[in-house]
């Protein structure tokens, strides 16, 4: 028997582990899993540990209160890969509590695989050596990461971006309109507010009062909120006196639709960047957090923008409204002029075909390619662990 331990920390890490999964079944039928995950995952077979929303903290004020359960769940997280011991631990992104784990556990004989490299090489490179004493391999899913891990010692696989299996492009917009009975005179606008109840504690109001002033400059808007479950009554509340009432969808088919109906987006900085690249919806990037964990940040980071669609074309193709930009006058410009001026929309276009050719991997699809280097690191370790011959 094969036993892949997954953690994941979050929703977008569910998504990851989910497909992990689906792909290393396909290769090794055979395959079991125990860990920590979401919805998606336990679609997939996964008992989880405990609930993954426990783990879907960010900012240091966010955590803090919450240190005591984290430990708490830290030591019960431990204790049950030990009594495991599986093939292999698979961390999936969420590094400030995934590589802990991993430096626990490592040491005792696990093997660690570490699923989406932590972007140290944005904001701390100095924590790379660290992290070379918590992981076997990283799995990359970004080209420029490989370069800069490997020069720390560290083995890297590059996996390509699972935004490329998001099925974003795959969607049906004439669907969407009438199911939602949107006529051919509506325009839709895509939110979303992140998948973090702090995400959607800070971005909500901002993004109710920036669609107020869009609306007012164009007529006929209709934001469709694309909703994330681990948040899922927060944002029903906090939209429910929205000016304008949004339209909320929550499996992938609808989101899908949805993206293909949209003709302009705001959403919070991440992986949704890259969806939108997928789908072609031209967008607007948004995020604020805690002022003191802001100015923590900035003296830190090291890269010139925020959205992925940017740092891999190396240029503004997105519009970024971070922190005392993320206003809901600025959001709201920004919008205006994507759903007034055609060229500013095809020019974002342009941008995404560009970045997302660097995205794929040599061969296949990046779950395929995940799975492919996991069963490979188990390889390793059982060599590794089979007595020399006399």
């Amino acid at each position: 028997m094969t036993l892949v331990y997954l953690l994941a920390g979050e929703a977008s890490g569910d998504v990851l582990g989910a497909r992990l999964m689906a792909a290393l079944r396909r290769r090794a039928p055979g395959i079991e899993f125990a860990g920590v995950g979401g919805e998606r995952m336990a679609e997939q077979g996964l008992e989880s540990l405990f609930p993954m929303r426990e783990l879907s903290l960010m900012g240091l004020l966010e955590v803090l209160p919450n240190l005591r359960r984290l430990a708490r769940r830290m030591d019960q997280a431990e204790a049950d890969i030990l009594a495991r011991r599986p093939d292999l631990l698979v961390t999936i992104d969420a590094p400030s509590f995934t590589l802990r784990l991993a430096d626990r556990v490592r040491p005792r004989g696990t093997r660690v695989v570490h699923y989406v490299a932590p972007q140290v090489w944005a904001w701390r490179p100095g924590r790379v050596r660290k992290i070379a004493r918590r992981v076997d391999r990283i799995l990359a899913l970004l080209p420029f990461e490989a370069p800069f891990f490997e020069a720390a010692g560290i083995p890297v696989s590059f996996v390509g971006h699972p935004v490329l299996e998001s099925g974003a492009d795959g969607g049906d917009a004439a669907r969407f309109r009438t199911a939602h009975g949107i006529g051919p005179e509506q325009r839709v606008l895509l939110v979303m507010p992140g998948s973090r109840r702090a995400e959607v504690r800070r971005l909500l109001p901002v993004f109710g009062e920036a669609l107020r002033l869009t609306a007012a400059a164009v007529p006929g808007l209709r934001p469709v909120l694309a909703l994330a479950g681990p948040v899922e009554a927060a944002v029903r509340a906090g939209t429910a006196a929205w000016p304008v009432p949004p339209i909320l969808v929550r499996t992938p088919a609808e989101k899908q639709d949805a993206y293909a109906a949209a003709e302009a987006g705001l959403i919070k900085s991440g992986t949704s960047s890259l969806e939108m690249a997928v789908a072609g919806v031209p967008h607007v990037v948004a995020y604020k957090v805690n002022p003191l964990t802001a100015a923590i940040v900035r003296r830190l980071i090291q890269v010139p923008h925020a959205s992925l669609v940017n740092l891999l074309a190396e240029r503004e193709v997105v519009p970024e409204r971070l922190q005392e930009n993320c206003t809901p006058k600025e959001l709201s410009a920004a919008l205006v002029r994507l759903l007034r001026e055609p060229e500013a929309a095809a020019t974002q276009r342009a941008g995404f075909a560009e970045v997302l050719a660097l995205l794929r991997p040599p061969e296949g699809l990046p779950s395929e390619a995940a799975a492919a280097a996991v069963l490979a690191e188990i390889d390793i370790s059982r060599a590794a662990a089979r007595p020399s011959p006399p």
